[in-house]
């Protein structure tokens, strides 16, 4: 079996890549190889033997979905991929799209339906949550700068503004608000979201979806410790029935197939759990899951080609992952090898 996973790199914001190609291969049960598919030629997962057997280069899909396509196609004549998994945001539309396609090719994906993608996107996220009771901090769609001019009573500052995609910054005034909304347009392009801000700490839950309304697993986590772009680098697992009951509310409601990120925040003066992001694939902690006993993406892996599997009934509370750098030493040789032949061999 060969399956194909993106997300390979590991700046201060990692992919979720490595860490579910770790998943599958601790699960004991996989044979076969895995093949990474960059954007980037410095991408850490490609030069570790351990994790990737050979990897690719491919176009970003904002490129044009056929000639993205193409290059999938390009690299599956020579490989006959079996699954692949996207694991980031950006690209997931596009893997969607795509699905049928590439199945025509006997490549088989666990990604969301496009219906899916869009009604958790930040900026519809606020109309899901209301339509099914669930809590969520208020916001506006702004498209313009203007509209910071003349914000509802329901945002007093400090906000939040966020990028469509990524990123978000806390706004304490008119200047920062105006600031970040210029940055962020420029990054990741209009809308741009401006939330409510909600004071308390943040929790995650990292789960996985059938499809059809089930949650396979779902694991409940605390951040310990968050950079400043606030990321979590260290986090432990926790039991919060409420946690995970709202968690598997959300993939009912949605029918959610494959991985997903649950970002909630616990108000600090009522202790209400107020859904902050829905992110629809595998956060880059998601090898924590497989330490406190469910191993997610060996699960999305079973999924993906068909199999009916049974849902986790539980987890190990208490497990800590703590996230290093290390210092991965290649010769000059394999980074000539990716960047002119658009293919990196550890086999």
């Amino acid at each position: 079996m060969k399956v194909a996973v993106t997300g390979l790199n590991n700046v201060d914001s990692p992919g979720p890549g490595v860490p579910v190609i770790r998943g599958i291969k601790d699960s004991g049960k996989f044979e076969g190889e895995i093949i990474g598919l960059l954007y980037d030629a410095l991408e850490p997962g490609a030069y570790m033997r351990e994790v990737t057997s050979r990897s690719y280069l491919i176009p970003y899909p904002s490129s044009g979905i056929e000639s993205f396509f193409d290059r999938l196609a390009y690299i599956n004549s020579f490989e006959k991929i079996d699954v692949i998994f996207p694991t980031l945001d950006a690209e997931l539309f596009a893997f969607s799209k795509l699905s049928g396609k590439l199945n025509d090719l006997g490549i088989k994906t666990l990604v969301p339906t496009m219906e899916q993608l869009v009604l958790r996107g930040k900026d519809k996220l606020f109309d899901f949550c209301t339509k099914n009771n669930i809590n969520a901090p208020y916001n506006i769609i702004a498209s313009s700068i203007n509209d910071l001019y003349a914000l509802p009573k329901e945002l007093q500052y400090p906000v939040v503004i966020k990028g469509i995609f990524y990123d978000a910054y806390v706004a304490h005034n008119f200047q920062e608000a105006s600031a970040y909304f210029t940055k962020m347009a420029s990054k990741w392009g209009l809308p741009i979201i401006v939330q409510e801000f909600i004071s308390g700490e943040e929790y995650n839950v990292v789960a996985l979806g059938d499809g059809e309304g089930t949650a396979i697993g779902a694991v409940a986590s605390k951040k310990m410790y968050i950079t400043d772009k606030g990321k979590g680098w260290a986090g432990v697992t926790i039991m919060d029935e409420e946690l995970l009951s709202i968690s598997q509310k959300i993939i009912k409601a949605l029918n959610w197939r494959g991985g997903a990120e649950f970002e909630f925040v616990k108000k600090r003066d009522t202790g209400e759990y107020f859904l902050l992001e829905i992110n629809p694939r595998f956060p880059a902690w998601v090898y924590l899951a497989v330490g406190a006993g469910q191993n997610l993406p060996y699960a999305a892996l079973q999924l993906a080609l068909g199999e009916k599997i049974e849902p986790f009934e539980n987890y190990e509370v208490g497990k800590i992952f703590i996230r290093y750098s290390w210092d991965l030493i290649v010769d000059m040789k394999k980074f000539e090898d990716i960047t002119v032949n658009g293919v990196l061999r550890n086999d």
